[in-house]
């Protein structure tokens, strides 16, 4: 007898990489119960096409392939299927590429170096809206991100913004501040002097109520729109 249940609750993962031996690595990795990989492919424009067929829950995709750059297509990866957690997984630990990655809709970003198990914690954390990005270099992404110069907004575009947001509560607002600051659901609960499950369900309202698919966009739009302070 299936297990619709189970089914339901499976992650269903593709993997973008135009080196055959990392998709075949990163296959055997997260081929373990929970996690299914229901698709590979080897150029951002690939990758561009599973995700308006498939919509898989977690994509890990790489920057440098040969028919193009993942982040190039990162935006309309992030179009075509927005519920989409994209992992940035790449040799390049360049500042610069951490930017332009959640500029462009990354869920979280990770070294090809980083210990294997690892991975498999971060498609989990993707999968249930969890921290994706160390604290720090949240940080220091977000710092950068304010500090550039910003395109001058019209009235009617800052009202477009504003109309894409539902207010938040008191207390999701002091969630989003500490999502902002790097910090993750334990933390939080800590701070706050609440439970994790209450924090992660403060958390889902809050990408529900900003519209997007995980807190590392929930806090680029909160440094954005100046949503806290």
């Amino acid at each position: 007898m299936i297990n619709t249940q189970a089914l339901e609750n499976t992650i269903r993962v593709a993997i973008v990489d135009d080196h055959g031996i990392v998709r075949q690595g990163l296959r055997t990795l997260l081929t373990r119960p929970g996690i299914e990989v229901v698709a590979e492919a080897e150029s951002g424009q690939e990758a561009i096409r599973v995700a308006e067929q498939l919509k898989p829950d977690v994509m890990l995709l790489d920057i440098r392939m040969k028919d193009g750059d993942g982040l190039q297509s990162l935006p309309e990866i992030k179009q075509a299927s927005p519920s989409t957690s994209v992992i940035i997984l790449t040799t390049y630990a360049n500042p610069a590429y951490l930017i332009r990655a959640i500029n462009g809709g990354a869920a979280g970003y990770l070294s090809k170096e980083t210990d294997p198990d690892q991975i498999v914690r971060v498609v989990r954390a993707a999968s249930a809206g969890d921290s994706l990005i160390d604290g720090a270099l949240l940080q220091a992404a977000l710092a950068q991100m304010v500090e550039a110069p910003r395109p001058a907004f019209t009235e009617d575009s800052s009202a477009m913004a504003d109309a894409m947001v539902e207010p938040l509560s008191e207390r999701e607002q002091d969630v989003l501040r500490l999502m902002v600051q790097g910090l993750p659901n334990g933390a939080i609960a800590d701070t706050l002097s609440i439970s994790i499950p209450t924090v992660k369900t403060h958390v889902q309202h809050i990408l529900q109520k900003l519209h997007v698919s995980d807190r590392t966009q929930a806090a680029l739009l909160a440094v954005r729109m100046r949503l806290v302070h």
